[in-house]
């Protein structure tokens, strides 16, 4: 079952945190509960997308929120799943590697569905770029997941342009989403935009042109990391960040919300309208983010780029 595509999602809860340690051993009950009342928080907050890779917690993630849908008849109809697939974690002597070939795509896909008790994903994200894939190998593999009613719809996740468009180039369903590292903490995304014809532009490192691939091609931009780890919310370590978390939690006051929600706010201001995924388990603090899931950004121009200027530490060139 594929939900249909009909709800502008402001918001991605990001299921990492879900399904006890990083290690082999097997979730347990308590693993459940607390993802349970991690997704009630979210969906008490109006969030109802949930982001999910197969290797999150070794695949635990899945696992226990498999557990929660099994628990909650109907939830399923309510939500939409998306997860990702493509990077393998090191294994005894191997070290982590990537793996898109097109049976690899598939296996993994097959083995989230049944971690997850569902019998599709309306989104598959591609996690990482393989240098060794070959992308009409990649497109056959998305085709067949597609014809065959076990993905609804396709994206990547860090991968440039030029990767998204070399893989576009062999496939016919568009790739509707990319996901990359976007918060007020890590802006190399937005400083490459202001950065040209500077000598710090060779030292940002982020690939010129996504941003605008994505805006131009109707590419949803999906922030991971939206929250810098709490940098701005209570967690500063720098004089700099608790400069920005003072200019934060003031703007929070006075706009009657919370820290979070300016946060987040921010990257849902800019014009590509940035979909924050929301990487904590905790309960309140997924509570904290509900303006940002049901409010629009109240955030003027001045002080959109006030924050910008507080997180940066020096003016713009």
């Amino acid at each position: 079952m594929i939900t249909p595509d009909k709800t502008e999602h402001r918001l991605l809860f990001g299921c990492m945190g879900l399904g006890g340690d990083w290690d082999a051993s097997a979730h347990t009950a308590a693993d459940i509960d607390a993802a349970e009342a991690a997704v009630e928080a979210a969906l008490d907050s109006g969030i109802t997308a949930f982001d999910h890779a197969d290797i999150y917690r070794r695949g635990k993630s899945e696992a226990v929120f498999g557990e929660v849908l099994a628990r909650s008849a109907g939830l399923r109809e309510r939500i939409t799943l998306q997860s990702k697939c493509g990077i393998r974690l090191a294994e005894g002597d191997r070290p982590g590697t990537y793996d898109l070939r097109g049976s690899t795509i598939v296996r993994r896909v097959e083995e989230s569905l049944e971690r997850l008790r569902t019998d599709a994903l309306d989104v598959l994200l591609l996690h990482r770029p393989d240098p060794l894939a070959d992308p009409a190998d990649i497109a056959d593999a998305l085709t067949s997941l597609h014809r065959q009613g076990l993905v609804g719809r396709f994206g990547v996740s860090n991968m440039n342009a030029a990767q998204i468009a070399r893989l576009q180039a062999h496939l016919d369903l568009p790739l509707v989403a990319d996901q990359l590292e976007m918060s007020l903490h890590s802006r190399a995304w937005l400083e490459d935009a202001v950065l040209v014809n500077t000598p710090e532009s060779a030292a940002n490192g982020f690939p010129a042109g996504t941003v605008e691939h994505c805006l131009t091609h109707g590419i949803e931009l999906q922030a991971w990391g939206a929250l810098a780890q709490g940098r701005f919310t209570g967690a500063q370590s720098t004089p700099r960040e608790t400069a920005t978390a003072a200019l934060v939690a003031s703007l929070a006051e006075a706009k009657g919300t919370t820290p979070e929600t300016i946060v987040l706010w921010w990257l849902r201001r800019h014009p590509a309208r940035v979909v924050p995924v929301i990487g904590t388990s905790n309960p309140a603090r997924v509570r904290a983010c509900r303006d940002a899931a049901s409010r629009e950004p109240d955030l003027s121009h001045d002080e959109w780029y006030a924050l910008w200027v507080s997180a940066r530490g020096v003016a713009l060139p």
